[in-house]
């Protein structure tokens, strides 16, 4: 009769241990996700209906099983909404965690250097996996630069983050102006900084340009910068043609052919290095600026020379076939 109850008795424990191993087994080994793989935890979604979508996906075998087991083992932490990476062969008990501990996907849009807030504007609504509606921002008030964002994130969350760098960038580099910069407040510094910006396509000339303007605000020179003669046209947009004559005589309060001094505001969103640029200029006596057919400028003080340099620039246009 013993050795029949220590039968028994030896069978229940082989049975317990048999089941707790499947039990466990289906917790912590492999699941069904058969490559590295993003998955959506809705707003809201209970830890039911998430376990409905995973079975739905193929991502494991059971709903049922998953609750039970993430029940007794998977601790009490709540789920969080967004999206995640599942990783290839992540167990139940993994992709819980992942749900519970786990960084949402981190997506990046971009915003070039010298971007407009027209272009910033578009940038953000062609973004589909952001949602809600922007107003155009403000001209100058968003730093170019990539930002992170999870999917179904507002857009102007995002917006707001932009215009936040912007902030704390001036609020970094105001303090470390030089004495030789021209401009008065942060807000002239990205007023000037814009024109930098679309003025040339050279790093190593920005600081250049910035010298070579700030002598002409000194001097009470017109700075002369075509971009500032577009802005009010098109507010950022490519023209698509020729500057016309009427446009260059226009009087408005950016066409910098027409007054001396800044104009009443920025013409683009310039990047933290044409701001730099601006507090830091060039100690230069140039003030007169024009290409030189590789992309950069050359910077003369006299007029003479310029119109030297302006004579080599129109024959190399004639010799390209542009003039």
């Amino acid at each position: 009769m013993k050795r029949l109850l220590a039968a028994f008795v030896a069978l229940g424990v082989l049975a317990v241990v048999a089941v707790g191993g499947w039990f466990a087994a289906g917790w912590y080994g492999s699941s069904e996700v058969e490559e590295e793989t993003a998955f959506i935890v809705p707003s809201g979604s209970s830890l039911t209906s998430v376990a409905k979508k995973l079975q739905e996906e193929g991502h494991i075998v059971s709903s049922d099983g998953f609750l039970l087991r993430a029940k007794v083992l998977g601790g009490s932490d709540p789920i969080k909404a967004g999206e995640f990476l599942l990783p290839k062969g992540a167990s139940p008990s993994k992709i819980l965690d992942t749900f519970q501990h786990g960084d949402v996907i981190r997506r990046f849009v971009t915003i070039p250097e010298g971007t407009p807030s027209v272009i910033v504007h578009d940038i953000l609504m062609a973004e589909d996996l952001l949602v809600g509606e922007i107003p155009v921002p403000e001209e100058g008030s968003v730093l170019p630069e990539s930002y992170d964002f999870e999917r179904g994130e507002e857009r102007i969350a995002v917006l707001a983050r932009m215009r936040r760098a912007m902030d704390e960038t001036l609020a970094e580099l105001w303090p470390q102006r030089s004495q030789n910069t021209v401009v008065s407040s942060p807000e002239e510094a990205v007023v000037l900084a814009s024109i930098v910006e679309k003025e040339t396509g050279v790093p190593e000339e920005r600081r250049m340009v910035a010298g070579l303007y700030s002598n002409r605000v000194r001097q009470g020179i017109m700075l002369q910068a075509d971009p500032t003669i577009i802005y009010p046209i098109t507010r950022g947009r490519p023209l698509g043609r020729r500057i016309r004559q009427s446009e260059i005589q226009a009087i408005n309060d950016y066409n910098t052919y027409s007054m001396v001094g800044l104009p009443r505001g920025p013409i683009t969103n310039p990047g933290r290095a044409s701001i730099e640029a601006v507090l830091n200029p060039a100690d230069t006596d140039a003030i007169y600026m024009v290409a030189d057919g590789s992309g950069g400028h050359e910077f003369n003080t006299t007029l003479q020379g310029h119109n030297e340099a302006v004579e080599r620039w129109f024959a190399l246009r004639r010799e390209r076939g542009e003039m």
